[in-house]
This record gives structure tokens, sequence and C-alpha cells, in this order.
């Protein structure tokens, strides 16, 4: 395979369109404390965007592979199935492609960003990769997820040196049951390609039907705890409903109809821009009543 084809699957592996839900959460948060664009902005947005992506689920399609082979959706939006072949490539640039980033953002942080960004990498990895592949270990499977998206967020208020307030610990603490929710709703898809190939997840240990209903009351459960923040982040709470309203119908569907979830999956990933458009909006406001 020559190096253009190569490119192309990387670039697939990486999952372009849900690119921005890790850009997005850095950016946001470090643009919000700071109020300015400067180059540690730019930099880390660029990680966030990419070589953060190709890295999370390159690795993730590499020891992924056998389930992705018995995996009908895989393949496009929901990732490549990365010849043998491809592996080890993979997670060399994948390593090469983060290295430069990594090394600039740990010069220009300080030990508690070192620490915060240390940790969002470590998951990145341990979510796929052995000894730990906590994708394979029901609960922690949705936690590590989360992490993988509330993370940048973590990171750019560190390094842009915000003051934590009970506030924003309730802010980042529904981002993270968002992304709790979205997993184990993700996972359920799965059920059937993952059982065949001897593969755990929330789903396969609890069932499709009990997972939906854990993603309800995840995504509601977020919605709830944006109405204790301060005007106008109650009004975020609204970005819940269109979630509920995409897993509902799926409450009980049965194990063998699994597969049945990617509809409301492949609604699911285009749910995340028109959520991202109702918290920018919201974003600006707060921006202008606190200037």
């Amino acid at each position: 395979m020559n190096a253009g084809e190569f490119t192309k699957q990387l670039v697939l592996s990486s999952r372009p369109v849900s690119w921005i839900n890790t850009a997005y959460p850095f950016a946001a948060a470090y643009l919000l404390v700071t109020r300015e664009i400067d180059l540690i902005l730019i930099v880390g947005t660029v990680f966030f965007l990419v070589p953060y992506n190709v890295a999370m689920y390159g690795i993730n399609d590499v020891f992924d592979y056998e389930s992705d082979l018995r995996n009908p959706r895989k393949g496009g939006a929901h990732g490549a199935i990365l010849a043998k072949e491809l592996h080890r490539p993979t997670l060399w640039s994948a390593g090469l492609l983060c290295l430069p980033f990594l090394v600039f953002l740990v010069a220009v942080g300080d030990p508690l960003s070192w620490l915060v960004l240390g940790l969002s990498m470590l998951a990145v990895v341990a979510y796929s990769a052995p000894p730990l592949r906590t994708k394979e270990r029901p609960f922690a499977d949705s936690v590590t997820s989360s992490i993988h998206f509330f993370s940048p967020a973590v990171y750019g208020l560190v390094l842009a040196g915000a003051t934590w307030t009970w506030q924003l610990v309730v802010i980042i603490a529904a981002f993270a049951l968002w992304g709790i929710a979205s997993h184990a709703f993700g996972a359920v898809q799965d059920v059937v390609a993952d059982r065949e190939a001897s593969i755990s997840s929330i789903a396969t240990a609890r069932g499709a039907a009990w997972t939906v209903r854990f993603a309800v009351v995840a995504y509601a459960a977020s919605g709830v705890a944006m109405l204790f923040t301060t005007w106008p982040g109650p009004l975020a709470a609204i970005v819940a409903l269109p979630y509920l309203a995409t897993v509902w119908p799926y409450r009980s569907v049965t194990d063998a109809a699994s597969e049945a979830a990617t509809r409301g999956w492949d609604r699911f990933l285009w749910l995340n821009q028109f959520a991202g458009f109702i918290v920018t909006v919201l974003l600006i406001w707060w921006w202008t009543l606190t200037a």
C-alpha cells in the first residue's frame, strides 16, 4: 500500500466527523478563560482536532480488529477496518504525530497541566490497548470513553489558569455524564459483533435494553445538572432533550436486534453539531454578560 492510500485509511480511522468533539471543548475552555487567541490556543486546538483523534481511534481500530471484521457498520464514518499490515504503521504514526504537540504543550504548561494532559493521554491508550484495555471492563469502558471528551476541556481550563468554582465542577460533571451516556448507547449496536469476538463491554455485560435505559438516565442527569449553573447555563439543559428523544425508542431493544440502534447512533453523530451550536450561542451570551 502506498503512502497516499495509507494516509487515507489513517484519516478514515480517525473519524473526521468527530474531530470537533475533542477540539471544541479545549478551545472553548481555554478561550473563555484567557479571552485571547494565542499560539497555545492554536497549537492545542490543532492537537485535539487531529493528532489526538488519530491516536485515540487508530489505537482502537488496531486492537478491535477481530470485532470490526464482524461489524457491518465499520468502514465509513464509524471507523476503518485496518488491514493487519497497517497496524504497526498506524501505532507509529499516532505516536509520532502527537509527539511534537505534546512537547510544546508540556513546555508551555505547569505541573498540574502536565498531570491532566498525561491522564488524558493515558485514557486514550488505556481504553483500547493492553494491559488495561478498559474497553473490556464494563462501566470502566464508559467512564474512560467519557474522559476522552471532557478531559480536553479540563486541560484547557487548567492550562489557562482558571479559577475553579463549584459551578464549573458541575458543568464538567454534566459533560462527563453526557460522555458516559453516549458511550453506553454507542456500545449497544455492537453487542452481537462484540460477543462473537469475545469482547466484553457495558452492553454485552448488562444487555442492550438495560444499557439504553442507563444512557437515558445519564443523559437526563446531565441536563438536570446544568439547571444548577448560573444564567444562561440552565438553558443548556435543553441540549439533553434531542439525545433523550433519540435514545428512548430503543429502551426495550433485544440483544439480538441491537444493531437497530445504529440508526439512532447515526442521528447522534449529527446531533453533536446541533448541540455544539446551542452551546456556542450560550457561551457567546455568557461572554457578553461577563465582559
